[in-house]
């Protein structure tokens, strides 16, 4: 098995930067111990014997790409490390992009978000050996928490509502929802990366018309195949808010830096 290994990091950061005066902070720059987030990630997969490349799609504009290679360029470089760039405005998009680099002497392409740099080595693992015998596979943890689907904000405009108030609801638009259903967990699982799939099979899913997804697998179901779910792992988190890189931090062990920011050092 040759694993082609696609990182898309073509992200914004929309949720990241709460902070409108902070809005060109990349998750992908920030601190884990010296090195930025996307290096950890890359590190996770450049010296396994399965994988033949690794694929890292940046972002898609002029200005933002070259910005994005000038600080991860020579690094990733380092670790043979292909730089592409990646779609204007949707993941899958970034993702068929990158599909085009993937030479035909790989069997298979894992897709790994470039947020999570904290996926355990015998996560990896149990995955890729999955991958010998399934198509497909993803990795996954079982939901714990209680799951309802609500509905439509009610509209609170032009009456005065204590609860409301109380919990902070925005003058300028309603916050409260009802609850609609509550949902049977018991076969929910919440989906994590690296998802790897036969480089025959996800390159037949990236010739669909309708691309639109949150994951690969998605595309994959589409088309009536299976879709195998491992053990996932918790500490697989992925960075959304700048509270999830403190808790990376904790996960693998490493102090937050004492001078400057990774993304600003480059």
């Amino acid at each position: 098995m040759r694993v082609a290994v696609i990182i898309p990091a073509a992200g914004s950061s929309t949720r990241f930067n709460s902070d409108p005066l902070d809005s060109h902070r990349s998750k992908l720059d920030e601190d884990l111990g010296g090195k930025p987030v996307l290096q950890r990630t890359v590190e996770l997969f450049n010296t396994r014997d399965d994988v033949g490349t690794i694929i890292v799609a940046g972002p898609h504009d002029d200005a933002r790409f070259q910005e994005f290679q000038l600080r991860h360029g020579d690094k990733l470089s380092l670790f043979g490390v292909t730089l592409c760039r990646g779609g204007q405005t949707h993941r899958y998009q970034t993702v068929q992009a990158a599909l085009a680099h993937v030479g035909p002497d790989h069997t298979h392409v894992a897709v790994h978000d470039a947020a999570r740099p904290a996926a355990p080595p015998d996560l990896i693992d149990r995955v890729f050996d999955a991958a010998a015998h399934h198509p497909a596979v993803i990795p996954a943890v079982p939901v714990d928490e209680t799951l309802k689907r609500v509905g439509a904000p009610i509209d609170t405009s032009g009456q005065h509502d204590p609860i409301a108030a109380i919990l902070g609801a925005s003058k300028s638009g309603p916050a409260l929802r009802p609850v609609e259903q509550t949902l049977p967990r018991a076969d929910l699982v919440l989906v994590q990366t690296p998802q790897i799939f036969t480089l025959d099979l996800i390159r037949r899913a990236y010739t669909q018309s309708d691309l639109d997804s949150t994951d690969d697998a998605a595309l994959v179901e589409r088309l009536g195949e299976t879709v195998i779910v491992v053990e996932g792992d918790r500490r697989n988190i992925k960075i959304t808010r700048p509270s999830d890189v403190r808790l990376v931090r904790a996960i693998l062990g490493l102090k937050p830096p004492e001078s400057r920011p990774t993304h600003k050092r480059f």
